[in-house]
Parts: structure tokens; sequence; C-alpha cells
């Protein structure tokens, strides 16, 4: 298990490095005159010419990327180029408002895909049908789309939620959740059709198993060979599926964001990218890929416990 564990650590490290070094200079072919966005478009040249002196702009590219992944290493990500406030610190204010969204999302996801999954692939027919429908639809609408029907149905006309707006956990539990119940529910809509869809799928693949039938003929009820066995080795193929929505929720999460006025991460995003603030962005892009390697790592160990054949692939 060590070992297995090392080589997915070294894997997620190698990720993290090649992503962050394709992320800088990509910006820096893209990102224009800087130093002029920073000090506005009627400051004189010499200005101009002051702040890239000062942020480091007038060096190599190589020069700047190999001083930023030096303080990067160390865990200063820097601090924005336009209102001085350290990276670090403009991303931990924000995590936990869209990690609230992205983990409720997956857990409500991998309840409601389980059970969808299950019931499509035990019972067929038009129960399977409507879970085959369902993942389609779910594909076919934006989430976007989604949160705006939500809004306009739930909040707008039977005024079961707030609109827009987030509450804090520590201020009110109950408002917290209200709070994020509908961008949750936007989010997961068009996860839960794909996930269970896998679900489905791996469970009639398992029930097509030899096991499956030796179970059965030793006198075990259907119910307990499906939730004992067949889930177990299901599961499998379904988490991996579920890891790369998690990832996808994130990307979803920085629109849902800005349509429920939601203080997290993609508020965040959104402005650095318009604005070319590259430390910020890069920061960013460095936490999102530490939890992708983490959740990774996670999805890894549940997988190698639940199948000891993967820690030895």
């Amino acid at each position: 298990m060590y070992r297995f564990i090392v080589r997915r650590l070294a894997s997620g490290v190698v990720l993290i490095a090649i992503l962050t070094t394709l992320t800088f200079f990509l910006l820096y072919l893209s990102g224009g005159d800087i130093a002029r966005r920073i000090v506005g478009e009627g400051a004189t040249e010499e200005a101009v010419q002051a702040k890239a002196h000062e942020l480091g702009l007038d060096r190599s590219v190589w020069s700047q990327f190999t001083d930023w992944l030096s303080h990067a290493v160390s865990g200063d990500l820097g601090s924005s180029w336009f209102n001085g406030q350290p990276v670090s610190d403009a991303i931990s204010s924000r995590l936990s408002v869209t990690l609230s969204l992205v983990i409720g999302a997956t857990l409500l996801t991998a309840v409601l895909a389980t059970v969808l999954g299950v019931v499509a692939a035990t019972r067929g027919g038009w129960v399977d049908r409507v879970v085959q429908f369902l993942g389609v639809l779910g594909h076919a609408i934006p989430n976007f789309l989604i949160a705006i029907g939500l809004v306009s149905l739930l909040a707008v006309q039977w005024h079961w939620f707030d609109a827009t707006g987030y509450t804090e956990f520590a201020d009110s539990p109950s408002r917290w959740l209200s709070s994020i119940t509908l961008p949750v529910l936007a989010l997961v809509t068009g996860a839960v059709s794909s996930v269970a869809q896998q679900v489905r799928g791996a469970v009639i693949d398992a029930l097509r198993q030899d096991y499956v039938r030796t179970l059965r003929s030793r006198g075990l009820s259907e119910t307990r060979v499906i939730y004992r066995h067949v889930l177990r080795n299901a599961a499998g193929p379904a988490l991996s599926y579920l890891g790369v929505q998690f990832v996808g929720l994130i990307g979803g999460a920085v629109i849902i964001e800005q349509i429920f006025a939601i203080p997290g991460l993609g508020q965040v995003a959104v402005g650095a990218t318009s604005q070319g603030d590259i430390p910020l962005v890069m920061g960013l892009v460095m936490v999102t890929a530490v939890i992708v390697v983490v959740l990774n790592l996670l999805v890894d160990l549940a997988q190698g416990w639940l199948n000891p054949k993967v820690r030895h692939a």
C-alpha cells in the first residue's frame, strides 16, 4: 500500500508541475501589456516601464517563472498585482464556499445516482428507459439554464429560497443550507444523470458474472446479493466517474456562483482572468491542481480497497 500511495503522489507532483508550467507560459503569451493595464491607459510610458520593472516584467519569461516557482514551492504564492492582497488569503477566504457547493453536490449525486442506477439495472422496463432519457437530458441542458429555471420557479415565483446571496455556516446553519440548496441542485442535475448511467452499466455487468448465479443458488436474497456483493464490484467504475464529475463540478461552480452571486472561487477566477492578474490565476491553478491530485489519490485508495488488484496495476 505504501508503494501504491508513493506512486500516485509522484504522478500527482508531475501533473502539477506540467500544468503550472504550461499555464504560466500560456498566460504570458496571451497577457498583452499587463503593466499598462495596471497603471491605466492614460499613464505615461515612464510610469508603465516603472511598474513593469517593479513587477519584474522586464525580465525574461523563464526567469520570472523560476522566481515564481521557487516561492510557490515554499508556500508563497505572491500577491495580486491589482490590489496587493496575498494570493493565499484571496483563495483561502473563498475556497470553503466553493467546496461546500462542490462537496454537497458530489454527495447528493452519489446517493441519487446509486439509487437510480441500481433500480434501472434491476427493474429494467420503463424505469430503465426513464433513467437513460434523463441521462441524455442531463447532458443536453447546461447547468446555467437549470440554475436560471430554478431561480425563476423556486425563488421568484414560489419564494421558497432567496434568489441570490450566501450565508456563512457559522452565522446560521439553516440559512447556510437554504443559500446553497439551489446552486447544489443546479450542479447535481447534470452530474447525477451521467453517474447513474455508469452505475447502471456497472451493475448490469456485475449481475452477469458467475459468482452472482452462485450466490443466488445458495439461497441468498436478491437484496443481499445486490447490496452486499454486486454493488461492491460495480462501485469501482462508478467511483472513477464520480471523481471525474467532481472535477467538472469545480468548473461548473464558477458559472453557478456568478448566477447566484455567491462569493466563492468563481468570482475570484473571473476577475483574475479578465484583468490578467497572473499571480492570482497561477494560485488558483495550483490550488485546483492540488485538490484534483488529492481527490484522485482518495479515489485510487478507495479503488484499491474495493479491488486489491488495482494496487498492483
